[in-house]
């Protein structure tokens, strides 16, 4: 069976990507906006398109032959998402049909249409009617709410207000009730669904049993061993709450708007689709698939993060050329004599638990800032603190580029004047440290001369630190 999966350098698409490879039954095509993201082994197994579904050639390309299709899109960090969200399910669609996919299976959102339904959750609503409304292909629409598994958005945001907030003063929206789900139970359903014996479209609403994020906090603590205490107020802004889960979790500010927004209705299952047609898979419980998520953590075993997306707009921006950049610090030292392999893994593990050598206190200022200016700040942390990939998140940074033993580059997405990179590179027995940055108007030139001072001391240590820790592990 030919499968095409889009979306396979995202939270959902990068796990079942593996699980589609190691199905013997699958000839697997991939959909990707860069090629980089994906592993070489996985190009080993899997035919390789690059593009997207806005790019109509690389659809038919990518369709061609097709089956079953999965779409696992959501373009949620640009701003006008819920439009670029219509458009790209309306392509693949209509691409579909033309190329005689027989079956389309899509991931959304639990709800309904209402009032207080969320623009985020309307726009994965009106994506699902979208990639239903062709009659001559079969879409299989699979609902889930909250999805519990290491690196996801739901998770981290949960695990990190229990972990940090010993006492919590709680909005009226932690008595919503949802119906979470472990992140195993959805690559089962994605799964199955290629083998499911029906030709009607259907929808299927996946979760455990439903139960209050107020609930899930408490069980989330239990399962850390933890006490935690909640002080329900009658009315906190969104606003509010947004910059609060902005202040004291991963997720930067629009993202967390979004997520409140959906919390003040019900994400709970309108159909028993589920148990009549996958009678054999039976949904974790919350505190199991908890446990199961901090495990994998402790023992660096994320195999994906929210994060890891590509996206549509920082990925326009970093490819600018770096002649383009008016600002370019740089620093050499030679590392004659010293492994570069040890050279590369040094460069290579930085940020997250492993820090930024002397002067974390300054990066973690930097990240304070960055967050209180509703960007993503420092507390992202890294995906695994001992393995790297092109597409990962680095503290506020985004690996765009990663050679093997050989170079680093790292895109700003901190609050900045204008776009910065941060590059090293191995090059004979040299190792070259930049930092590029393209300022937007007179702001961001007087930001970085403010900054030059703070620069020499940081860079020059940063480069100073990697090459004796490498020498050390030579």
């Amino acid at each position: 069976m030919k499968v095409l999966l889009t979306g396979s350098t995202g939270y959902i698409g990068r796990r079942l990507k593996q699980k589609l490879i190691d199905d013997s039954d699958i000839q697997l095509n991939l959909l990707v906006r860069n090629a980089k993201s994906i592993s070489p082994q996985a190009c080993k197994n899997a035919k390789l398109i690059e593009g997207d579904t806005f790019n109509i050639k690389a659809l038919e390309t990518a369709l061609e032959g097709v089956d079953t299709a999965y779409y696992l899109i959501h373009s949620l960090g640009s701003k006008d998402y819920k439009n670029l969200d219509k458009i790209s399910a309306q392509n693949f669609i209509d691409v579909a049909a033309k190329c005689g996919v027989k079956r389309v299976i899509y991931l959304g959102g639990l709800g309904v249409k209402d009032e207080h339904t969320s623009n985020h959750l309307l726009s994965r609503l009106e994506t699902g009617e979208v990639l239903s409304s062709n009659p001559t292909v079969q879409t299989i629409w699979i609902r889930a709410g909250v999805i519990i598994g290491s690196g996801s958005a739901s998770f981290e945001i949960v695990r990190n207000l229990v972990e940090k907030l010993p006492v919590m003063i709680t909005p009226k929206w932690v008595e919503t009730k949802a119906q979470p789900i472990a992140v195993d139970d959805v690559l089962q359903y994605l799964h199955q669904s290629i083998y499911l014996q029906t030709k009607k479209s259907i929808q299927i609403d996946i979760g455990a049993d439903a139960m209050t994020y107020k609930d899930m906090m408490l069980e989330t603590a239990r399962a850390l061993g933890l006490k935690r205490y909640l002080l329900p107020v009658p009315f906190m802004s969104i606003n509010i709450s947004s910059y609060w889960l902005n202040l004291f979790t991963p997720v930067p500010f629009n993202v967390a708007k979004a997520l409140i927004e959906g919390l003040s209705s019900e994400v709970v299952i309108q159909n028993h689709n589920a148990k009549k047609y996958f009678p054999q898979i039976e949904p974790s419980e919350y505190y199991e698939a908890v446990q199961k998520a901090v495990k994998e953590i402790e023992q660096n075993q994320v195999i994906s993060r929210w994060t890891d997306r590509w996206d549509r707009v920082w990925e326009k921006e970093h490819t600018k050329e770096f002649s383009d950049a008016v600002f370019v610090d740089r620093k050499e030292l030679s590392i004659a004599g010293i492994d570069k392999r040890k050279v590369y893994e040094s460069f290579t593990s930085l940020g997250g638990e492993n820090g930024w050598f002397d002067f974390d206190f300054l990066w973690e200022m930097r990240g304070i800032i960055d967050k209180m200016l509703g960007g993503v700040g420092i507390n992202r942390g890294r995906r695994s603190q001992c393995d790297l990939r092109t597409g990962d998140c680095l503290d506020f940074w985004k690996v765009v580029d990663l050679q093997e033993d050989e170079r680093l580059l790292l895109f700003a997405q901190m609050k900045v004047p204008g776009l910065a990179w941060l590059e090293f590179k191995i090059e004979d027995d040299t190792l070259i440290q930049s930092a590029y940055f393209y300022p937007k108007g007179v702001w961001g030139r007087v930001y970085w001369y403010i900054l030059v001072p703070l620069h020499y001391f940081v860079f020059k240590n940063l480069i100073s630190s990697i090459v004796k820790k490498a020498k050390a592990k030579s």
